[in-house]
């Protein structure tokens, strides 16, 4: 809830605390407690926490939002024998880690391979350079972006790795500048997903910008301003403006909306489906810690608003990530767009044939 990780945790928390008050409102439904806990963005700190919940009697826990405090509290979760749920830990290495660890993000692995597939085959860029924070989840993706790019054919100019601390970016957008890619690609956290994109938008950049999931929250969006739009990012499909939206993610938009007064956003909605996850898993018979995997491995295609949720023999679900576009401060998922846009056309083609008709019948008469 604070520190480097915030933006997420607070989103998450928001998706939870809505579950929870559906859940308690609901007579029918399992009987439960709910207990929030500030991580600090630290994965030593989530460490701490998470055994002292367990030790205070919680039988399931959701964390951590990073894929660093993931790796931190998963041993503490085989310790206690408990399962620890994850809403957006991403990092490749973590599937199948645990027995006791499940998580309902997609590994980075399709969504550094989908990216790259999109800049290579789609948008036809060649060269790009990296620039990634030097942190667990940051050198996992773009590690996978680049094998992939590389491997269809692409070239990776540079690899820039930034620490923790900087705040200054200045000098990194400046070489970027100098290499002239197609594209940059920026693996890291929103906040210096958003500083970097607003350097290379003042150093006049003239390539694409690319990123991650981590750029997908709506507050990070907004933040970036004007300096966002054009950028390209991936994140699993969820839409909460989709004119078909499935009813169950039109209620949670609805609801959410009214509970908090905006729209949520990806990290809302895995927090929403995390504690729903478990609620279900409770439904087919996890009353205790030791034994509530039983019910995560019985869960079959529950309707989560992020999709349907089923884990595999590693703790895994499947799905594909999506590439958006912000364009006029919105995320906008291009194959969506292409979809209306060749609906459109064709519905003008409809329109202009039946006109022709017309015509045509009322030069025969």
């Amino acid at each position: 809830l604070t520190g480097a990780a915030s933006v997420y945790g607070q989103a998450i928390r928001n998706g939870i605390e809505l579950a929870y008050e559906q859940a308690r409102s609901n007579p029918d439904g399992p009987k439960v407690a709910l207990e929030v806990v500030d991580s600090q963005s630290s994965p030593d700190q989530a460490k701490k926490a998470l055994a002292k919940v367990y030790d205070n009697g919680a039988i399931v826990a959701i964390g951590g939002v990073t894929s660093a405090e993931a790796l931190a509290m998963v041993p503490v979760a085989d310790n206690e024998s408990r399962v620890l749920l994850s809403p957006s830990a991403s990092l490749p290495q973590l599937s199948g880690i645990s027995t006791n660890f499940y998580r309902i993000y997609p590994s980075d692995f399709a969504e550094g391979t989908v990216m790259a597939r999109y800049a290579y085959d789609t948008l036809h860029l060649h060269t790009g350079v990296v620039l990634a924070k030097s942190e667990t989840y940051a050198k996992g993706i773009q590690q996978v972006f680049a094998e992939e790019f590389q491997h269809k054919g692409g070239k990776i100019l540079e690899t820039i790795e930034f620490p923790g601390n900087t705040s200054d970016f200045a000098a990194l957008a400046d070489r970027v500048v100098v290499l002239k890619p197609d594209f940059a690609y920026v693996a890291a956290y929103a906040e210096e997903i958003s500083k970097i994109i607003e350097e290379l938008r003042a150093h006049n950049y003239q390539g694409m910008i690319l990123t991650t999931s981590s750029f997908a929250a709506a507050s990070t969006i907004a933040e970036t301003g004007d300096a966002a739009e054009g950028a390209y990012f991936t994140q699993t499909s969820f839409n909460p403006e989709a004119t078909h939206a499935a009813d169950n993610v039109k209620a949670f938009v609805d609801a959410y909306k009214a509970k908090f007064g905006k729209v949520p956003d990806l990290y809302a909605a895995h927090g929403y489906d995390a504690f729903n996850v478990l609620l279900e898993a409770m439904k087919l018979g996890s009353t205790n810690g030791p034994s509530f995997w039983k019910g995560m491995r019985g869960i079959r295609e529950y309707p989560g608003v992020t999709g349907p949720l089923q884990f595999d023999e590693k703790g895994d679900v499947q799905k594909f990530p999506h590439v958006y576009i912000v364009r006029e401060g919105k995320a906008i998922d291009v194959e969506e767009e292409r979809q209306r846009q060749i609906d459109r056309a064709r519905e003008e083609m409809e329109k202009l044939q039946k006109e022709l008709d017309k015509l045509r019948n009322q030069g025969r008469n």
